[in-house]
């Protein structure tokens, strides 16, 4: 008996993961990609002697990771290896004040204790609720579709429904954190939390403050290799288990057949299928892909997350004061967040993140050098003066810098490599070069993202950040999984 066949469009780690599950039921699975490598967003580049990570720069929840190896009974070791970090984040404020975030939880909430205005226990009890928050919602918002009834016939949702007061829905993260914190530095630092999902904290449910937890708990981690590792490891298991991949290879269209999915068209040539799952964000999607069919456009039009401008420098130097990731804070963080979202420009003293992957031994940098990820949040692409705006941002952020760490780091750059909202739209099809999909600036988000299959088109899926449950790698790999649960009923 021919086994029935499912085409994935798009080698992003959300459509490689759904591809591994499929298989694993039995499709033949074909991925299609555009682009000439896979990894969508989670991939890398190499300038001058150094490697960039270009995609996503923190790594939690491995297990989502081993899930898919254990799922199909290959030993992860053999493809895939990763450390837990000590240090989560070293947070630099503009007063001086520095603070280093560890990953053991006493250990965080004795260091604040001391570097901030605040007890302890205080802290920890923050932790706890996070946690509660965490619990009492991911079995419904996280790991499964909120667009089936049978999702809310569960005791997991009825225990969530009736302890709604405690998830504090009403009240968005700063007000949250404000209530939390009396030092405004750590209520800043606890705000950062929104840009896990590109949203703005004075704007975003105080459910988000369930994020910490996720570091917090489950721990941050550093694949060896490099974030791009993550892709590796999952391209490779996915040919091993016989999935093919056809690279720079563009779908043009979703072929619908009596209202079912029956395949794509590739230039002239048609490729038949029993289901199709699209890895693309949903917005082009519709508008390209699907655009003789009835699109969902309150759902399209909902508002786009942050993007990001990135600045890729081979620095000529080691910093060895610093840890990998660091923070280093606007004094104008409200603003910041109010450009974002409102004025649509870019704040003249943005918070800069920092992201130092250099490690000789997998030869990121040559020796007695760094790469530096230098990310900024700014708006999408909606028809700005880019080249002008990020003309200004490179000196307004050499200058924060310089600021910051008490040195003149230009002189230090030895090659550069940028990537703004504009690029990250044309190379990875992220409508608006959103980084998250729709923004969560709602406390009604989780429910308006497209769902994870079409509800007019039978044998129809979609995978990836710009759907349920959302972006960044974890939630990327659930909707994978999300997905598999669909077809499989």
């Amino acid at each position: 008996m021919e086994s029935k066949k499912a085409i994935i469009i798009g080698a992003g780690i959300a459509g490689i993961a759904t591809a591994i599950r499929l298989q694993k039921q039995g499709f033949e699975v074909t991925v299609f990609e555009a682009n000439t490598y896979p990894g969508g967003k989670l991939s890398q580049m190499n300038r001058e002697g150094y490697r960039f990570d270009c995609g996503p720069s923190l790594f939690t929840m491995p297990q989502f990771v081993e899930e898919l190896f254990t799922l199909v009974g290959r030993d992860i070791k053999k493809y895939f290896e990763y450390e837990k970090k000590e240090v989560v984040c070293n947070y630099f404020f503009e007063d001086q004040t520095r603070f280093t975030a560890y990953a053991d939880k006493e250990a965080y909430a004795t260091e604040a204790a001391k570097v901030f205005n605040i007890d302890k226990k205080d802290l920890l009890a923050y932790f706890k609720k996070s946690k509660q928050k965490y619990d009492l919602t991911s079995s419904l918002f996280l790991e499964k579709s909120l667009h089936k009834l049978q999702t809310y016939l569960s005791k997991d949702t009825i225990k969530a429904i009736t302890r709604l007061n405690s998830l504090d829905i009403d009240k968005n993260l700063n007000e949250v954190n404000e209530g939390a914190f009396k030092d405004p530095k750590l209520v800043q630092l606890f705000n950062r939390y929104a840009t896990y999902n590109g949203s703005s904290p004075y704007q975003t449910p105080g459910i988000m403050s369930m994020i910490p937890h996720l570091e917090q708990h489950f721990g941050t981690f550093f694949p060896k290799g490099g974030m791009y590792s993550i892709t590796q490891s999952l391209f490779q298991l996915a040919k091993d288990i016989g999935i093919n991949f056809q690279f720079s290879t563009l779908v043009s269209d979703i072929l619908v057949s009596n209202h079912k999915a029956v395949g794509v068209k590739i230039e002239n040539t048609v490729y038949h299928a029993d289901l199709v799952v699209s890895n693309m964000d949903i917005v082009p999607t519709y508008k390209k892909l699907l655009a003789d069919q009835p699109a969902p456009e309150k759902t399209l039009a909902q508002p786009r997350s942050s993007s990001a401008l990135i600045f890729y420098w081979g620095i000529r130097k080691e910093f060895k004061e610093l840890d990998l990731h660091n923070i280093f804070f606007s004094k104008y963080y409200k603003e910041e967040f109010d450009a974002i979202f409102n004025q649509k420009t870019i704040s003249n003293d943005p918070t800069v993140y920092i992201n130092i992957t250099s490690k000789n031994e997998i030869e990121d940098a040559p020796t007695g050098c760094e790469n530096w990820f230098v990310m900024i949040n700014v708006p999408g692409n909606t028809g700005q003066n880019w080249d002008e705006l990020i003309n200004t941002t490179r000196k307004n952020c050499l200058r924060k810098i310089n600021r910051m760490l008490q040195t003149d780091i230009e002189p230090l750059i030895a090659t550069e490599e940028i990537l703004d909202p504009r690029s990250i739209e044309s190379k990875t099809q992220s409508y608006q070069g959103s980084l998250y999909g729709s923004s969560s600036n709602n406390k009604f988000a989780a429910f308006l993202r497209h769902p994870n299959f079409s509800q007019k088109i039978k044998n129809l899926f979609f995978c990836g950040g710009s759907v349920h449950p959302g972006g960044g790698i974890p939630l990327c790999l659930l909707s994978g999984k999300i997905v598999s649960d669909l077809v499989n009923r």
